[in-house]
């Protein structure tokens, strides 16, 4: 039955003796008769046996089932404004899965991937680094936000933004890092520009608009309820196009779990 010969099976029992410093057979002539300790031992060998089939079974089927925790690293417009919908779909279709999202500045993010505290991030800036994959996710596009309340002309250059109270995002947002790339085009520095105040969230930036406390260049994605209740209002900037990628990332030397790579491809799906 286990396709092993006989000498084969008594070295085996041999060196389990060995092991367990007992005898498990007395010999008695061509026959042989399990001794006290090997009836202890042969319902517990057994139960080992199972067990191990039982684990290759669930260690199997992990690799197959779409369930378990997501934790998500996102920075603030992706993790407020997109996630959650693309989240709730994939629920729909597998219930068994959790979400936690963690809605951080992109620096943050990054550092939380490489550091492998969570598997997948969702940013809108690159930052330099060999250790990670970037896969272009859903675009955006940053526009001139100011609120309906502020008399200001139709269009405006970039060089008038310099005469406009600006509201910016901190140090470490992808927004910010590509605000500033846009006015580098341009030859314009984030330092010539009169901030007015500095806010760590695309959120807190809607409401100081609204309350017209100054400009700012901001997702369309973060200001969709001040337009739709005509508190805000877009300037196009001449000359001045700014689109841009959210990427999603991963660290080049982790393997996603399977509950991940469904995740991933489903937000591939939505480009």
């Amino acid at each position: 039955m286990l396709h092993t010969s006989q000498p084969t099976i008594s070295e085996h029992i041999r060196n389990l003796e060995l092991r367990l410093e007992c005898q498990l057979f007395d010999r008695l002539g061509r026959s042989i008769m399990p001794t006290l300790e090997a009836d202890i031992l042969y319902p517990r060998a057994l139960a080992i046996l199972d067990d191990i089939k039982k684990l290759e079974e669930e260690v199997s089927s992990a690799g197959k089932a779409i369930s378990g925790e997501l934790i998500i690293g996102a920075s603030t417009i992706p993790g407020t404004y997109i996630l959650p919908k693309i989240a709730a779909a994939f629920k729909l279709q597998h219930p068994g899965v959790s979400f936690e999202i963690r809605t951080n500045d992109t620096a943050q993010v990054v550092n939380s991937v490489l550091s492998h505290e969570v598997l997948l991030g969702i940013v809108g800036a690159k930052m330099v680094t060999k250790k990670l994959n970037y896969h272009p996710f859903i675009e955006d596009e940053l526009v001139l936000a100011a609120s309906t309340k502020r008399k200001i002309g139709p269009t405006i250059t970039t060089r008038q933004l310099q005469e406009l109270p600006f509201l910016m995002r901190e140090e470490g947002s992808g927004t910010r890092k590509t605000i500033e790339g846009f006015l580098a085009q341009k030859d314009l520095d984030i330092d010539q520009l009169d901030i007015c105040a500095v806010l760590g969230s695309s959120a807190a930036i809607q409401e100081a608009i609204k309350s017209d406390l100054g400009v700012s260049i901001i997702s369309r994605y973060a200001i969709q309820d001040g337009l739709a209740f005509h508190q805000i209002k877009e300037i196009p900037v001449e000359g001045l196009p700014m689109q841009r990628n959210f990427y999603i990332i991963t660290a080049k030397k982790r393997t996603l779990p399977n509950q991940y790579q469904a995740f991933f491809n489903s937000m591939l799906n939505q480009q």
